[in-house]
C-alpha cells in the first residue's frame, strides 16, 4: 500500500467516522493519567488524530493536545469539533514528518492509527520530538470477532465482502511488530472492555466508517448492505445489536 493511499483512504468516510466510530473507555483514560503519567500539564501529540475523537478525551482531562493528521477532510472535522478549545493545535503533517520541534512533547498517543505508519520512520521521528523519558501509547478499540452470533456473522461479512480487510485491519499487526517499535524489551499492555450498542442505521454507519468497506458503486456494496440488513434483523434485540471491544493500550519508551 502506498503512503498516499493510506493517508487518503478515509476521505469519503469522514461523516460516518464522526457519527459512528466508538469512543474509548474512561478506564483507559484513567489509566493513562494515573499510571502512565499523563497530567493537565502535559503536552501530548495525538498522531494520526483523525476526526479528533481521542484528542477530545485528552482535552477533557485538561492536557494540551497537538493533533497531527495528514488527511485534510478528517483534520477539518477535528478542527471543527475542537475549534473553541485554546489547548488544541492542529497540524497538517504525518507520523513520519510531524513538523514539530525537537523534544517538544511529553507524550505521544496513536489511537487507531499506528498500523498505517511507516514504522521505522515514525520511530525516529517520535524519538526526535519527545522530551527525555517521554513515552508513547498505542491504542486500539479491537472489535471482538466472535463470541455471539452477531459478532461471528459480522466478521464473516467482512471476510466475504470487504475490499482488503485481511490486509489492513489492525489486528494483523503482530505483537512482535509492536514490540520492535519500543525499547526496554517492548511495551506494557493493558486491556479495557467496552461496547457499542447500535440500531440499524448505526451498524451500517459503523461499517461504512471502515476503510475496507466498499462504497456505493463498488460491485460488493449492494450485496454487503443486503447481507448486513439480514444479519441485523436476525440478531437485533429491541432494535439494537452490540459490538464488543477490547481496548488495547500498549505503552512504553521508544
Amino acid at each position: 500500500m502506498s503512503s498516499l493511499n493510506s493517508k487518503e483512504r478515509f476521505t469519503e468516510r469522514v461523516d460516518s467516522y464522526v457519527k459512528y466510530r466508538p469512543s474509548y473507555p474512561a478506564a483507559a483514560l484513567d489509566f493513562l493519567y494515573s499510571k502512565v503519567g499523563f497530567s493537565k500539564e502535559s503536552i501530548i501529540a495525538d498522531v494520526g488524530a483523525g476526526t479528533g475523537i481521542f484528542s477530545g478525551l485528552l482535552l477533557d482531562r485538561g492536557s494540551r493536545v497537538v493533533a497531527i493528521e495528514p488527511n485534510e477532510a478528517m483534520r477539518g472535522a477535528a478542527e471543527k469539533r475542537h475549534a473553541d478549545n485554546s489547548r488544541y493545535t492542529s497540524v497538517a503533517a504525518s507520523a513520519e514528518v510531524t513538523e514539530l520541534e525537537d523534544e517538544s512533547v511529553d507524550y505521544i498517543v496513536c489511537a487507531q492509527s499506528f498500523h498505517w505508519f511507516d514504522r521505522a520512520a515514525a520511530r525516529e521521528e517520535f524519538r526526535r520530538i519527545l522530551k527525555p523519558d517521554g513515552q508513547v501509547a498505542l491504542i486500539w478499540n479491537s472489535r471482538r470477532t466472535k463470541g455471539t452470533p452477531f459478532l461471528d456473522q459480522f466478521e464473516q461479512l467482512l471476510l466475504d465482502y470487504g475490499t482488503d480487510y485481511e490486509k489492513v485491519a489492525h489486528k494483523y499487526i503482530t505483537p512482535a511488530t509492536i514490540a520492535s517499535f519500543f525499547r526496554d524489551g517492548g511495551p506494557a499492555l493493558d486491556v479495557f472492555a467496552s461496547e457499542q450498542r447500535l440500531d440499524a442505521e448505526g451498524v451500517k454507519g459503523r461499517l461504512l466508517s471502515s476503510s475496507y468497506c466498499p462504497l456505493p458503486g463498488h460491485p460488493n456494496y449492494e450485496p454487503m448492505m443486503e447481507k448486513l440488513a439480514s444479519i441485523f434483523e436476525a440478531n437485533q434485540e429491541k432494535g439494537f445489536v452490540t459490538i464488543v471491544y477490547d481496548t488495547e493500550l500498549y505503552w512504553g519508551r521508544v
